[in-house]
């Protein structure tokens, strides 16, 4: 951070701004934990001062900035008020009357509203570093109630920070109860709860999100499915995945932890989180792998499999099952890739010059796809 703050100090942009440090870096450089990107709170200025000084707006509902060379965020200090539900019902003020303090304050956690000057100098109005060395997770005010995203990113913070030995506060955990209980949660956009859950499924312990969710009663809210007996054995699951893929850890995480649930369940979560296309497919697909495993491994059922996962057209999403059969039963998965090439061996070419076209054709190369696999098989 030291370099950074020096490029600020001489960057002739900034000259005579007052600028900070807020946020996500300020609390990771703290703990020791990998700072990722800055954030900048400027105090004092007016978007037309940014724009003159060639920063590029793009904030819509209120006034952040992108340094032209860096990129990096630099929102006008603000403060907010609740007028709606959700994520979205606020109403924003920003001018150059607003304090650091008075931004500081509308922010979620204490370890998240500590700010930093280009000298290095730290403002805590709230203890933040307090709560580091405590590990601690704890809200400022009554108004982290206000945003019931809020709730997600706490449980998410603690899938990340949990092997540091966080908690959240108990008044924090009844607070995040209460939003629970509020209906707010039920006015959050699916997507804004998909990618927070996103995020917490790529932490060091994701199964501290759920875990947390459950215990402030928001779990039923958006992953019913999951609730009872369910989560302990879509935890379980989600421990295994494999880890030399082309898919991204997250999401083999959920496809793990839906993989115990039903089709019509799997569907229904799907579906109220608008999951991508694609991450429901690994789902779907991940559920095809564990029934196979689940039966009597004969040749049917393996060219069942293989015809599922659409292996002729998509011969990569064989693969990534092959490498999700790899950590959940090694001993299967030689029989299986040696069922999977031969059947690819299979030519429809060879089929059409045997005279075989139209209805024939595909049911003779199924046939002997089917052949292939058993005696791979055997």
């Amino acid at each position: 951070m030291e370099k950074n703050d020096t490029q600020q100090r001489r960057d002739p942009r900034l000259a005579g701004l007052q600028v900070y440090r807020v946020g996500g870096a300020v609390r990771d450089a703290l703990l020791g934990w990998p700072v990722v990107d800055n954030d900048w709170v400027v105090v004092g200025a007016t978007p037309d001062a940014m724009r003159k000084r060639g920063f590029k707006p793009v904030g819509r509902d209120f006034p952040v900035f992108l340094h032209p060379e860096t990129a990096e965020e630099y929102a006008l200090a603000r403060t907010e008020r609740k007028s709606g539900h959700g994520y979205g019902g606020f109403e924003v003020h920003a001018s150059p009357d607003v304090t650091l303090e008075e931004d500081l304050l509308r922010r979620d956690l204490t370890i998240n509203a500590i700010a930093q000057s280009t000298e290095g100098e730290l403002t805590d109005p709230f203890n933040g570093q307090g709560d580091i060395e405590q590990r601690v997770l704890r809200h400022i005010s009554s108004a982290f109630s206000e945003d019931p995203l809020r709730v997600l990113r706490t449980a998410r913070f603690l899938a990340r920070y949990a092997s540091l030995g966080f908690t959240i506060a108990p008044e924090t955990l009844a607070l995040m109860r209460q939003v629970s209980h509020s209906g707010e949660l039920e006015h959050l956009a699916a997507e804004r709860v998909w990618a927070e859950t996103e995020k917490a499924l790529g932490e060091p312990s994701p199964d501290v999100y759920f875990i947390t969710l459950e215990r402030c009663e928001a779990l039923s809210i958006w992953f019913f499915e999951l609730t009872g007996s369910a989560l302990p054995k879509g935890l379980a699951a989600m421990e295994v995945v494999p880890v030399s893929s082309a898919i991204a850890v997250a999401h083999w995480r959920y496809a793990q932890l839906v993989s115990p649930l039903s089709f019509d369940q799997r569907n229904a979560l799907a579906t109220r989180l608008k999951l991508p296309n694609a991450v429901a497919q690994l789902a779907r697909h991940t559920a095809l792998t564990h029934a196979l495993l689940a039966r009597e491994m004969d040749g049917s059922n393996v060219l069942h499999w293989l015809e599922r996962l659409d292996g002729w057209r998509k011969p990569a999403q064989v693969e990534e099952q092959l490498a999700l059969v790899n950590v959940l039963a090694p001993e299967q998965v030689e029989r299986l890739d040696n069922a999977w090439q031969a059947a690819r061996a299979v030519s429809p070419q060879a089929l059409i010059a045997e005279g075989y076209q139209g209805a024939a054709l595909g049911e003779a190369l199924r046939e002997r796809r089917g052949q292939a696999v058993a005696t791979a098989m055997n």
